[in-house]
């Protein structure tokens, strides 16, 4: 699975959606860069969902209260919540399967302990992998624990974030083997804008890589 994130227009919906993502990514936190307001997202969705009724849509939240999420879920007609923030362990059992958590940890040590307090999605995402920067809530362009998301990635359908780029997502996929992968300023041409070759060189990518693993399980299992 491909999420492109930071959606902020949507002919960069559509050409994200035509190079070959499963997910696209609607980011409500007012100090990012690739906000994008309730309104403008509404209308993007709309148009989305005639070309491609099949994508999964997502809203990026940081630190909002469960009855907001949910308002903007509905308004805008999105799938799932993304909980990127220091959202409380309660607002993500309000939330239940209609929500994953952003985990951003230093260490499997760290990710074992947050996981002992936040449930996890049952269904994927499970839960997405990102790199921690202080002050900062994701598109950082830095790379995640690649180790920590690998432990989690054999328990759990996660998404794997955190300075992924055309040139290192398939060496990330060969080492962690997550469910899916993220990608935000890796495919940028400007915060907020995306690169269509970028964009579709990612796709590639990423496809030939789960081409490959799947080729090696395959291998092991004979």
């Amino acid at each position: 699975m491909i999420k492109i994130c930071g959606i902020t227009t949507l002919e960069d919906a559509l050409e994200a959606l035509a190079a070959g993502a499963d997910i696209l990514g609607f980011n409500f936190y007012p100090h990012s860069p690739r906000y994008i307001s309730p309104t403008v997202c509404q209308a993007v969705v709309r148009a989305v969902r005639e070309a491609h009724p099949w994508a999964i849509l997502v809203g990026v939240f940081v630190n909002a209260p469960a009855a907001q999420v949910l308002d903007t879920l509905d308004t805008c007609g999105l799938d799932l919540a993304q909980l990127s923030g220091d959202e409380p362990p309660e607002i993500l059992e309000q939330l239940g399967e209609r929500a994953f958590k952003a985990f951003r940890p230093r260490s499997q040590d760290e990710l074992e302990s947050l996981l002992r307090v936040y449930p996890l999605r049952r269904e994927g995402p499970a839960a997405l992998v990102d790199a921690m920067k202080p002050g900062l809530y994701g598109g950082s362009g830095q790379m995640a624990d690649w180790r920590a998301a690998a432990w989690l990635a054999q328990r759990a359908p996660i998404l794997l974030a955190g300075g992924l780029t055309p040139e290192n997502v398939a060496m990330a996929i060969a080492q962690v083997q997550p469910w899916g992968v993220d990608v935000a300023s890796g495919v940028e041409a400007a915060p907020g804008r995306k690169d269509k070759i970028r964009l579709r060189a990612f796709v590639q990518q990423v496809r030939k890589a789960y081409v490959a693993l799947s080729t090696i399980n395959q291998g092991d299992e004979l």
